[in-house]
């Protein structure tokens, strides 16, 4: 086994496999990260877009504060509801599918110059790169970007319906698209090469090659630190079987049928045929990224920015995402559309629970040392508004924030207000985020 314990505190090792580990006791405090009064655990920012926006009179809920009553998409958050804020009144002025998109964590549109260039005006970095950038060297990925979705070809308003495949932008014209396949994405957190997991074919989990270097730190902990390398290697072991199960299903050919499209064919491999274990898969790593302080930063795209996922698994609705988002007022499809988004919001929920069953120290949880931000660049998908947009921000940011409410802004507030307060409570010392006005108080 490479190295002595002192060198093992923050990693298991073994056999070309290297594991990152969550904040144990023994591996003391952090320097440099914004963190909790009394906590060694950094402060995380994660983002969940969805695209399509959302029916607005079953978006909006009644009353501010913490008596405000949930809406009808929002009622999925009734068990959280007190670690989720509702966000009224942030806005973008973006037009379309794509500029939205991009607009999401830029607040500047993405435009077509007249030389035929794709750029983004000023400040074209978006709030995980800008982020990132800052904090990045803290961990050893700067920053996760996930998706489901690959880009998709065709154009609105003169622009590549493929810049929509992701809300992460490093600068005006260097887009990040996410990583969809889970197996990918496991393999990057946990320094499993290609020729690594070659070597590991014939092994149930890399977890039995580390495992005698998890017995010697486990050995020496505290009963806390024992608890919480078990847990996380069993989360870690779950999570690894659920991705193998997608290279070695049973049957596929036989259990897949073609959906509402003729163009679409059976996934390719290591992508999950179903479209909840998808989200969920990556939602894991997610959490699984932030135990172990691979990154601080990470962005899940649950779907392309112009998506015509199908949503038939869902009772009630009929046909894909975009073709129902444009309603027109139609009860048949003012109802389906509300369906699927209630569907997105219980993906958040999903991810909330887990968060805040991950002890991490001094009495607090996983969710209370991260900042999820969740919600869509459009508000009604019929008329690709783009004003009031449905953002809910969950967590408590290391003690920086105080969910619970429905905050209304002030009307057409920019949503780089949104992002330069989420920048400083990551740590950021900054004054301004693209065409910010300044923070949210009280957030």
């Amino acid at each position: 086994m490479a190295g002595t314990l002192t060198s093992r505190r923050n990693v298991l090792r073994g056999l070309g496999v290297t594991l990152a580990l969550p904040f144990l006791d023994a591996t003391g405090p952090l320097r440099g990260a914004a963190r909790i009064e009394g906590s060694t655990a950094p402060v995380r920012l994660a983002t969940l877009f969805h695209p399509n926006g959302v029916y607005p009179p079953n978006w909006d809920p009644e009353g501010v504060g913490r008596d405000y009553k949930l809406s009808r998409i929002l009622e999925p958050l009734a068990a959280v509801r007190q670690d989720v804020s509702v966000i009224s009144n942030l806005g973008t002025g973006a037009k379309g599918h794509v500029g939205a998109t991009s607009s999401f964590l830029t607040g500047t549109p993405l435009h077509k110059k007249a030389a035929g260039r794709i750029n983004t005006p000023s400040m074209g970095t978006s709030l995980d790169q800008f982020v990132a950038e800052r904090i990045g060297q803290r961990s050893s990925i700067a920053s996760l970007e996930v998706g489901t979705e690959p880009p998709r070809s065709g154009g609105e308003n003169g622009l590549a319906i493929s810049y929509a495949n992701t809300v992460s932008w490093r600068s005006d014209n260097t887009k990040v698209d996410p990583e969809i396949e889970p197996q990918a994405v496991f393999d990057r957190l946990f320094g499993v090469s290609k020729k690594t997991r070659q070597q590991l074919a014939d092994e149930a989990s890399i977890i039995d090659h580390v495992l005698e270097d998890a017995k010697q730190l486990r050995d020496r902990g505290s009963q806390t630190d024992r608890h919480k390398l078990d847990e996380f290697l069993t989360s870690v072991r779950e999570v690894e079987q659920r991705i193998d199960r997608n290279l070695s299903p049973t049957d596929r050919e036989a259990e897949w049928k073609p959906l509402i499209e003729p163009e679409l064919y059976r996934p390719e491999a290591g992508i999950p045929e179903t479209r909840d274990e998808h989200l969920r898969q990556m939602l894991d790593l997610i959490v699984l990224a932030f135990q172990t302080n691979s990154t601080r930063v990470a962005t899940f795209m649950m779907a392309h920015g112009f998506s015509r996922q199908n949503f038939t698994f869902l009772d009630g609705v009929s046909g894909d995402h975009h073709s129902i988002s444009h309603h027109k007022e139609s009860p048949e499809l003012t109802e389906p559309y509300t369906l699927v988004s209630r569907w997105y919001v219980s993906q958040l929920v999903y991810l909330v629970e887990k968060m805040k069953s991950i002890e991490e120290d001094a009495g607090r949880t996983l969710l209370d040392n991260t900042i999820i931000l969740y919600g869509s660049a459009l508000k009604n998908g019929n008329g690709h508004t783009t004003q009031n947009l449905p953002i809910l921000v969950a967590g408590r940011g290391g003690g920086k924030l105080n969910p619970g409410r429905r905050i209304v802004l002030p009307e057409e507030t920019p949503i780089t207000n949104l992002h330069l307060t989420l920048a400083r409570a990551m740590g950021v010392e900054t004054d301004r985020f693209g065409a910010s006005m300044g923070p949210i108080a009280n957030l």
